[in-house]
Order: structure tokens, then sequence, then C-alpha cells
């Protein structure tokens, strides 16, 4: 026998399911299958799938950039308010001083004094 016989040509061509839950053992139901489409669907269904993934991929890269460049600014920022924040205490450590410092000559010299305008009007 050159060719395939009988058995290996209906083999080649139809799926054998066994149906073993069967309590009677019935004969196997023979499903037909297509040799030629389905790897060419299954290598077209891949080859979306793959392209998908990639363009999945790109997007979660992109994000992932977009969230750490995010970060470092939030942490520059941050930085920032709290220079900010010490250079704010200093000056107003420096005004407080500086408005001492006005009251105490203020009081000091006698153009700032306050007069009793009652007894210069008698």
């Amino acid at each position: 026998m050159d060719g395939p016989s009988k058995e290996e040509e209906e083999d080649s061509t139809f799926t054998n399911i066994s149906l073993a839950d069967d309590i009677d053992q019935s004969p196997r139901i023979l499903y037909p299958r297509s040799k030629s489409l389905l790897p060419k669907m299954m290598n077209a269904d891949m080859d979306a799938v793959d392209a998908e993934n990639q363009v999945e991929l790109e997007e979660k890269t992109r994000l992932i950039n977009q969230v750490l460049e995010l970060q470092h600014t939030l942490e520059d920022l941050s930085a920032r308010v709290d220079a900010v924040k010490e250079e704010n205490l200093k000056l107003k450590s420096e005004n407080q001083v500086l408005g001492q410092y006005i009251e105490n000559l203020m009081s000091a010299s006698s153009v700032f004094q306050t007069t009793d305008t009652k007894s210069k009007r008698k």
C-alpha cells in the first residue's frame, strides 16, 4: 500500500472526540476539520493579537514614562515649596526683629511722643 489507507484518510479529515462520560460507550462522534484553513486563521489571529499586544505595550510604556515624569515634577515642586516655606519663616523672623527695633526707636525719640492736646488748648 503506497498511499494512506481509508482509516488514515478519515483520521486526517476528522477529529475524534471521545465521549467517555457516556455509560454505554457509544461510538465516537466525528467532526470535520479543515487542515489548510485552520493554520491560516490562527496565523492571522496571532498577528492581530501580537499587533494588539504591541500597541498595549507601547501605551503602557508611554503611561509609565509619563507617570515617572510627573513624579519627578512633583518632587521638584515639593522641594521648591519647602525652600519657599523656609525663606518665608526667615523673613517673618527678620520682620519681627525690625518691627521691634522700630518700636524701640520711636519710643526713645521725642518726635514720636504722644502729646496731651487738651492741655495745650486751654
